[in-house]
């Protein structure tokens, strides 16, 4: 071992014997299987092997890297006929599911939620070994879908009913509903593989689109547990799963020019790239979730047990590996070096440990080449000037894939975590004078998610409100920056965001208006009353759900 640190966080990998019965797994998960246009195909290609971040002692007491199970890897033909499936299940709008009834579509998603609860267990265990959350939050991750779900069909709903009304406005009748456009590409983080999936998978659904679904590539596995559900719930040609390495499968879908909507969280420039591979920019549609360099804003006035209690929160909650995350710090000159005690006496207090560790905080980093990265911005950080204050007790040291949480002090315009994201437990805190200073800061950066700010001064607070309003999609008061509750707005502004998420908004972004239109006459009416009463179509209708 290189120091002390090291051999501190080496013992705090278990042997097997250690692992709680609770969460073992019983055997690797090696899916075999990928769903197509409604089959659930066996596959008998190459697979992609996947070892969780956590490693186990053998009986030589060497960590060992856990392997817990293997996927497809598919290739541009299977991608081709999960294409294909999704196009034809759509028919231009004229398929079984995008034809099929609101309060139909609501029965296939409540009926695909309960097989899915059945397989919570399942899935949350294998949350926890594929990117090291800690059972409390994997849990968490779980249950705030399965609530995302029951609301995102209570919204439907309202819309449904909503949109049931004729509007009469100069000498026309005109109903407005919104319908589905068609061919969705699904895509998620690592980070809430599951939850952040599902806030854009779950609403193009409900409104009638067919999709492309491809997990992420840290958290692939724990959607095995769903693919029969899928099957079972939604007609063939609805979901269809996309395996395999993204460079392999991904691009030849886009330069299809099939898919109508893009839906991706994850970095800009992959978004960036994507786009740009669509041969027809006008007709695609994007909703996106991107990076983010969150700033938290503690003015002299701040309640600063609070500003702590919250930054603590906001920087290392899931070891930062949050888009929400707060990733660098302006805390005022005047109260920064009292602001650093604090924090560091209270970072100190952080369980280290794997995710089965009571009241752990810091788990293993789900990205196996994150510890090198960030040795590297903190050599960058010490190189210009800057020290990792909390050094003594351990901070910024890393073993394997642990890392204690690193306060780096005092950070300036020519480091790398001054600008770039750094997406794990590392908190960048910059002293300022001016509120000019972290304005400029947010102003300039290529992001705009939210910013936080912590302060008493009503006046202080609105000018920064008013200033920072256009910059950012967000702004939170004495508190962490998060997505909760999902009722608000989730978006972002710059390089942040495309899209506004939120359980409402979601639905917007998945759909488009359709309008009927007919001039007020006698006959018109008529034929319009024909229509209702015989309820001969499903899009003009004025069946109100329940």
């Amino acid at each position: 071992m290189e120091n002390k640190w090291h051999e501190a966080l080496n013992t705090l990998f278990p042997a097997a014997e250690d692992v709680p019965e609770n969460i073992r797994l019983a055997a690797p998960i090696n899916q075999k299987h990928i769903l197509v246009n409604g089959e659930i195909r066996e596959w008998s290609g190459p697979f992609h092997t996947v070892y969780s971040p956590m490693y186990l002692k053998d009986e030589n007491g060497e960590n060992k890297p856990l392997l817990i199970g293997s996927y497809p890897l598919a290739t541009e033909k299977e991608a081709n006929e999960a294409l294909d499936a999704a196009v034809s299940a759509y028919d231009s709008g004229r398929g079984e599911w995008p034809a099929m009834s609101v309060h139909a579509r609501i029965k296939c998603l409540e009926d695909f939620t309960k097989k899915m609860i059945s397989k919570r267990e399942e899935i949350v265990k294998l949350i926890v070994w594929e990117i090291s959350k800690s059972i409390p939050d994997a849990e968490k991750e779980f249950d705030r879908t399965v609530e995302y779900i029951y609301g995102t069909i209570n919204a439907v709903k309202k819309l449904n009913n909503s949109s049931m009304l004729f509007t009469i406005e100069q000498g026309f009748i005109g109903q407005t509903k919104k319908v589905p456009h068609g061919v969705v590409l699904c895509m998620g983080p690592f980070n809430y593989p599951l939850n952040e999936t599902f806030t854009t998978l779950i609403p193009a659904l409900i409104m009638g689109n067919t999709i492309l679904f491809k997990p992420p590539k840290h958290g692939t596995l724990l959607f095995e547990p769903l693919l029969e559900a899928f099957k079972e719930a939604f007609p063939k040609g609805v979901v269809n799963t996309i395996y395999g390495r993204g460079r392999d499968t991904v691009p030849v879908l886009m330069k299809s020019g099939k898919v109508d909507v893009i839906a991706l969280i994850g970095s800009s420039k992959v978004a960036d790239s994507l786009k740009k591979m669509h041969p027809k920019s006008n007709r695609l549609k994007a909703v996106l979730g991107l990076d983010a360099k969150n700033a938290a804003i503690i003015l002299e006035d701040a309640d600063i047990e609070l500003a702590v209690k919250e930054s603590i929160a906001g920087t290392l909650s899931f070891n930062g590996q949050r888009c929400t995350a707060l990733k660098i710090l302006f805390v005022h000159a005047s109260i920064v070096n009292k602001f650093n005690q604090r924090l560091a006496e209270e970072v100190e207090k952080l369980t280290v440990g794997m995710p089965w560790t009571k009241g752990v905080a810091i788990t293993p980093l789900a990205e196996p080449d994150k510890p090198a990265y960030h040795d590297q911005c903190l050599d960058d950080a010490v190189a210009h000037g800057a020290k990792v204050i909390n050094h003594e007790s351990g901070g910024g040291n890393s073993y394997l894939s642990l890392m204690k949480p690193a306060i780096v002090f005092p950070v300036n315009d020519q480091m790398k975590l001054y600008r770039e994201e750094q997406f794990g437990p590392v908190i960048p805190i910059v002293p300022f004078i001016s509120l000019e200073t972290p304005v400029e800061y947010v102003i300039n950066s290529p992001y705009g998610q939210q910013v936080s700010i912590f302060s008493n001064d009503a006046n202080a607070i609105s000018l920064l409100i008013d200033k920072l309003a256009s910059q950012v999609g967000r702004i939170n008061l004495n508190a962490q920056c998060q997505r909760s509750p999902d009722t608000f707005p989730f978006n972002g502004r710059k390089d942040s965001a495309e899209g506004t998420l939120s359980i409402d908004e979601a639905l917007n972004a998945f759909s488009v208006d359709s309008v009927v239109v007919t001039k007020q006459n006698a006959q018109n009416q008529q034929i319009l009353e024909n229509i209702l009463s015989g309820k001969k179509s499903t899009r003009l209708s004025t069946n109100v759900l329940f």
